[in-house]
């Protein structure tokens, strides 16, 4: 049973990173790329942005009568738990998964593009990490395409590439019929393993030599992407990778200011955004329950 259970979760990872990188579109290009051989792949959430780009999301969607505070709350707390714990196992990916289809079902997916682009103006664009977004443009420098790896939602995750002058974006992929969102995933979510096939999947179409790709990210649950390319960096790592990276002399970069209190107050691999906005909504709610 296990082993079949094992490998039903490695066939959900197949079909979650096939789903995103054939979903993926580059932005156009003015000019051939210089370097087409080589890309560079980046995780969003504490990597290339302070915190959890849904929770940011759904706090712009709860803001507009979309998502209430009361399933803000339980949704910051969810994907805080997820990250903490760092396991895999088929109750938080099913739990991560329908909070994921709650966002869009039956929703217009040029609703949601739309949603997404003013969310990112709105509460995002401040919380990108300059040094990291520094990295992502010296890759383009060099004629290579940079291309983010997430489990947000892909059309979200194509905002902010677009919006971050990037190649494209490799996210989950929720299935649509005639422009609106069934409540389905293509697949699974783009997590773990799932994210290593996505950018293998993405390198075969664009003719990619991994060896030569590069790829930063904040979390040990990224070990798979990270090692499936010749350049692997650690982003503001969480203790696991920072140990990790610095047993096979990886690359560290790390961005945060205060960092010994941000560890303290926030266990390891948490997302800040959805930590600390999980306090506020869960503050806000009790107040309201008490007619405050």
């Amino acid at each position: 049973m296990r082993r079949f259970w094992q490998r039903g979760r490695d066939e959900d990872h197949v079909s979650a990173g096939e789903a995103a990188a054939a979903a993926a579109a580059a932005e156009p290009s003015p000019a051939p790329v210089p370097d087409p051989g080589a890309a560079a792949f980046f995780d969003v959430d504490n990597t290339m942005m302070r915190g959890a780009s849904i929770y940011y999301f759904a706090r712009g969607l709860a803001s507009r009568k979309l998502f209430t505070m009361r399933d803000l709350a339980v949704f910051a707390w969810g994907q805080a738990a997820f990250r903490v714990r760092g396991a895999e196992n088929s109750g938080h990916i099913g739990s991560a998964k329908e909070a994921a289809l709650a966002f869009v079902a039956g929703q217009k997916v040029a609703g949601i593009v739309r949603l997404s682009e003013e969310i990112y103006d709105e509460v995002m664009a401040d919380r990108i990490w300059h040094g990291t977004r520094t990295l992502a443009l010296q890759h383009l420098d060099a004629g290579q395409q940079v291309w983010l790896v997430t489990a947000t939602p892909v059309e979200v995750a194509r905002t902010i590439a677009h919006r971050l002058g990037l190649t494209g974006a490799l996210g989950t992929v929720a299935e649509t019929r005639d422009g609106v969102y069934t409540g389905r995933l293509v697949g699974n979510l783009l997590h773990g393993p799932a994210k290593a096939q996505a950018v293998r999947a993405l390198a075969q179409r664009e003719g990619l030599d991994l060896a030569r790709c590069s790829a930063y990210s904040d979390s040990i649950n990224d070990l798979p992407m990270l090692t499936a390319v010749g350049h692997p960096h650690a982003v503001n790592p969480d203790s696991d990778l920072r140990e990790h990276a610095r047993d096979h002399g990886w690359p560290i970069h790390d961005f945060r200011t205060g960092r010994k209190v941000t560890m303290v107050a926030l266990p390891a691999a948490a997302g800040a955004g959805a930590l600390a906005g999980g306090v506020a909504a869960g503050i806000a709610l009790r107040r309201h329950y008490r007619g405050a």
